[in-house]
């Protein structure tokens, strides 16, 4: 019995830690742009970023820039009938770059002008 139970912990143990080698740097090779917005997207909606401000559904990802080393995404403001706002604007509502080698996020704080490892938030 407790062995099953060692190894049961150990499945869970695994399992848990995959997900956080990912955005610790422990990629087996460098993250293409789908992989990279998949990603973000997923660490956005575990620690439900936006959840108070936005629904997901209304947020639209772009991308700013790209380069050997990161993608930079823009997050904007979707408006229309299921996300109300004026239909001519798209406020940009977070920046993000997401490393391709490393899979790390940084986020752009424009308070400070410079580009943050991201936390998620507290709360």
């Amino acid at each position: 019995m407790k062995i099953q139970i060692r190894l049961i912990t150990a499945a869970v143990i695994g399992t848990l830690l995959i997900p956080a080698a990912t955005t610790e740097g422990a990629l087996s090779r460098p993250l293409n742009e789908e992989a990279a917005l998949a990603l973000l997207q997923r660490t956005l909606k575990r620690d439900h970023v936006y959840e108070k401000r936005i629904l997901l559904d209304c947020i639209a990802y772009g991308i700013e820039e790209t380069t050997s080393a990161y993608f930079e995404f823009v997050l904007r403001e979707i408006h229309n009938a299921k996300c109300s706002g004026d239909p001519e604007t798209s406020p940009a509502v977070g920046r993000y770059r997401v490393y391709r080698r490393s899979g790390k996020i940084h986020r752009w704080e424009a308070a400070e002008d410079t580009w943050q490892p991201y936390k998620a938030p507290a709360g």
